[in-house]
């Protein structure tokens, strides 16, 4: 009778915070994967100039070292989201970090510029199929619906935060050498592969369903070339004949994708994943809010160096408040989508990029305070918003889903600097150029164009602002909602969120 005996209170207590500490270590380990996905994209920014003192390298190769993983990355990303549903996101997670690991040894042993291009587009390569995958995972890390929630808006913030800190690793690293760089996404990606049989859980597909192979080649081929022609537009403008057609085809291709999806019977991106208006907006709001981000981050370092005189070391270290606010809002963001839900959060966010971003708009009245007060208010927003948005984006996606789902929120974020750079640069350029033509000295009117370029970033996070308002009512992103309950099939009735 004895072994029918109740355990004691104590013991439950010890099963219950074994199983929070390997939760929150678990989610640890993918928050790693995350932040240094992101963070490989701005590693090499401030070393370009020590990249192209080795490599004797124009503007073109150093867009391309820039470029490279980006184009892959975001190319690739719906398409690794749906090979993590189909094959497992653990399977997925440890290919994809093998691929990238390698790749970043191979990119710090770079004997050529070629071979260092070549490296970085294997780095976005396995990225794609790692970042949608760490996502997924979350989801069977944290069971519980309110935890849950809150680990999907903490992660909305991690992006921003590898983005940042590649900066500051960068401009300390590179006074060494800028092949340590890639000494870090190589250990991060080992560690991870060490760790992951143990931590991380199998989940494995509940169902085994063919690839929609014309969709996934649509998909990858049209989101590469806009991204490769994105980039060409920054670097070079849109005069740029190559940048021109790179974004005319593959706008095509993901026209001609759209209409592929909707007569395929497995689709890559379900329709139903873009019924909702709510899911829609929080879309929009992660690629304006990290398109901003990307633009901003760019206008200041260039204005700290060219204006101000900083060296890049001293350029990393004037981010260092703008990461600490980043750090310390990532922290409170699951609480407040808990106690306010991801809607007000998502609205409030927004609301505060747009203000900082209106704030960085007058560096050109003289004081630098301006500046700094916009790299303590625009992160705590970008926070926010991508935080709202994330989990207003992966509410009622199914389990069998939510790798694809994750890899179209990825997209969005990949895309967003791209696509603000090439817009933003060539307004700061055209108003710089009309300045100068009506007689403003070149320092001034480049600074000028700068700030245009700001407000109008500004105004686009205003417009996504009042578009979250009105969207969608606020009852309807619950803490609550239960995990995998999106429309189990075309002849299914749809659930309340994707008849927002």
């Amino acid at each position: 009778m004895h072994d029918l005996e109740p355990a004691p209170p104590i013991l439950y207590r010890s099963v219950y915070n074994d199983a929070r500490h390997h939760e929150r270590v678990a989610f640890a380990l993918l928050a790693a994967v995350q932040v240094v996905l992101i963070m490989a994209i701005t590693l090499v920014v401030v070393a370009l100039p020590a990249i192209q003192h080795d490599f004797g390298l124009g503007a073109g190769g150093l867009a391309l070292v820039t470029s490279a993983y980006g184009v892959s990355f975001a190319g690739l990303l719906l398409l690794g989201g749906r090979l993590a549903d189909l094959h497992g996101p653990r399977r997925l997670l440890s290919w994809g970090l093998a691929t990238f690991g390698a790749a970043s040894v191979a990119a710090g042993a770079a004997w050529t510029p070629e071979a260092l291009i070549l490296a970085r587009f294997v780095q976005g390569c396995g990225a794609a199929l790692a970042a949608p995958s760490a996502l997924a995972l979350v989801g069977e890390v944290v069971r519980e619906p309110t935890r849950r929630e809150r680990a999907h808006a903490l992660w909305g913030g991690l992006a921003s935060f590898g983005a940042v800190l590649g900066m500051l690793v960068s401009g300390a690293v590179t006074l060494v050498s800028w092949r340590w760089l890639f000494a870090i996404p190589a250990a991060v990606a080992a560690l991870v592969l060490w760790h992951a049989p143990r931590l991380l859980p199998e989940a494995r597909p509940r169902e085994r369903a063919p690839l929609d192979a014309a969709g996934a080649l649509l998909a990858t081929t049209g989101l590469a070339l806009t991204s490769f022609g994105l980039s060409r537009a920054a670097d070079f403008g849109w005069s740029s004949a190559s940048a021109g057609l790179a974004v005319a085809a593959g706008v095509a291709l993901l026209a001609a994708f759209g209409w592929v999806e909707r007569k395929a019977t497995e689709p890559l991106l379900p329709p139903w994943l873009l019924r909702s208006r709510r899911r829609v907006v929080a879309l929009l709001a992660i690629l304006g809010t990290s398109a901003v981000t990307g633009a901003l981050t760019f206008f200041v370092s260039l204005y700290l160096q060219q204006l101000r005189g900083l060296t890049p070391l001293q350029t990393s270290g004037a981010f260092l408040p703008y990461a600490a606010v980043l750090a310390c809002t990532s922290v409170v963001t699951g609480r407040l989508v808990g106690r306010l839900g991801a809607r007000r959060v998502l609205v409030a966010g927004l609301a505060l990029a747009a203000a900082g971003s209106a704030l960085a708009a007058r560096m050109d009245e003289g004081p630098a305070t301006w500046v700094v007060a916009a790299l303590l208010v625009f992160p705590a927003g970008a926070v926010l918003a991508f935080s709202g948005a994330t989990v207003a984006a992966l509410e009622d996606v199914r389990r069998d889903r939510v790798g694809v789902a994750g890899g179209l929120v990825n997209t969005a974020l990949e895309t967003g600097p791209v696509l603000g750079l090439a817009v933003l640069v060539a307004v700061a350029n055209r108003s710089t150029t009309r300045l100068v033509a009506g007689g403003i000295d070149p320092a001034p009117a480049t600074l000028a164009g700068y700030a245009s370029a700001l407000e109008a970033a500004a105004v686009a996070l205003a417009v996504l602002c009042v578009l979250a308002a009105v969207a969608s009512p606020p009852g309807l992103v619950s803490p609550s909602a239960p995990f995998g309950s999106s429309p189990p099939g075309p002849s299914s009735t749809r659930s309340k969120g994707d008849d927002a």
